[in-house]
């Protein structure tokens, strides 16, 4: 009987949108049993903590010091802070799933943190991506190529039929706002007085944030497990999402696949999917002009409203689901882990230069910083010129 390959994937078990797609692909990877897949979290996790994903709790799962006493086939890191987790675990290959250009995830003032992520290229792991725009970025910038899969969807789950919270009305419109509030990148809270200054008629929030209640908004759904959340999209009439950074993000897919249309600017990832006038409106980058008079044309004019939900049911049942979603990014790990790349000891060479270079630099540059604020900008900026030139 030919041995399994044995693979760990480096992952957090916090729900959020990147997780859940870590967690499709090894949930169907590991339910049909041709690769070993293990979870490998930072610390100890019980099963109530991954009460968002179901079924999730049937992979195996252990700490990442556990790991250091296992030898993998292969290696996964889903994160940019994950890839430097790999300088004390061993394997024959190492991947990393990209799902963004996480260096966009920092402001300018926080150089170090994005200078950091984007040097996990350096290390040459080998890849697979989940966007077009991604592949493009790693190839263009680093001279990589990179394995493409794209997200799948629960058809099952998302669907124009079903439970719901609440009926959608004829000439209302519900307005449906979807992030993390604290993202500075998610746009929570600008979005919500975007709306708030439309003609919606209702406004709910869909977030992981621990939250309640928010000012300006109908009904707030917080920490919903992922199998929850069609009853929500079901509900609404549009997705208003303005990230200004995604991967290839799901929640849009998502409302198209519940009978709903989307707004958004146009972020990266949207292309994959989104076509403005025919499924969705787009508007450019931080035109809150434009968003607001999107909301308005949809409350104004219902058959619009309803000729971009019919659409998007179009895009949707072209849409492939993420039983099919994961036996492509199995074959990517195969795929990947037959391409060359530095032995064990370079990586982990790369990691340990990396991760002293970073380290003393946030060292110095909060140190500098207490002592002398102005003297510690200074520097700040200075080093941040530096490492951007010569893009590390």
């Amino acid at each position: 009987m030919k041995k399994k390959l044995k693979i760990g994937i480096l992952a957090s078990p916090s729900l959020s949108g990147g997780n859940n797609v870590i967690f499709e692909h090894i949930s169907h990877i590991h339910k049909r049993g041709e690769l070993e897949v293990i979870l490998i979290f930072d610390n100890p996790v019980k099963d109530e903590e991954l009460f968002w994903f179901k079924g999730i709790q049937e992979v195996p799962r252990i700490t990442l010091q556990q790991a250091e006493h296992i030898h993998f086939d292969v290696l996964i890191a889903t994160f940019w802070r994950t890839c430097y987790g790999l300088a004390s675990l061993n394997a024959d290959s190492y991947l990393y799933f990209n799902q963004s250009v996480e260096s966009k995830f920092y402001p300018d003032s926080d150089f170090n943190n994005q200078n950091a992520a984007e040097a996990a290229y350096f290390l040459e792991l080998n890849i697979i991506t989940e966007a077009s725009w991604i592949q493009k970025y790693v190839k263009e910038n680093y001279n990589t190529d990179s394995e493409l899969v794209l997200n799948g969807i629960r058809k099952e789950n998302y669907s124009p039929t079903g439970e719901a919270y609440a009926q959608r009305e004829n000439g209302k419109l519900r307005v449906l706002i979807e992030g993390n509030i604290n993202s500075s990148f998610k746009n929570v809270a600008k979005t919500i007085e975007i709306c708030k200054k439309s003609k919606a008629d209702e406004i709910w929030l869909l977030t992981n944030s621990p939250i309640q209640n928010y000012e300006g908004v109908d009904r707030v759904f917080s920490n919903i497990p992922t199998h929850e959340t069609q009853k929500i999209f079901r509900s609404c009439d549009v997705l208003v999402k303005l990230s200004t950074v995604e991967g290839m993000f799901g929640p849009p897919l998502e409302m198209f696949h519940c009978g709903g249309t989307a707004i958004t600017y146009n972020v990266t990832g949207h292309e994959e999917y989104m076509k403005h006038e025919f499924n969705s409106l787009i508007a450019d980058m931080n035109d809150d002009t434009k968003i607001l008079e999107y909301i308005n044309l949809l409350k104004d004019h219902p058959q619009k409203l309803e000729t971009l939900k019919k659409n998007a049911l179009q895009t949707a049942g072209q849409w492939y689901n993420w039983e099919d979603a994961s036996l492509a990014f199995e074959k990517a790990i195969l795929k990947s882990i037959e391409k060359e790349q530095p032995t064990k000891q370079v990586i982990h060479k790369k990691i340990q230069v990396l991760n002293r270079w970073f380290t003393k630099t946030n060292e110095l540059t909060e140190e500098v910083k207490q002592t002398d604020r102005k003297l510690g900008l200074k520097i700040h900026k200075k080093l941040a010129s530096i490492l951007k030139k010569f893009k590390i």
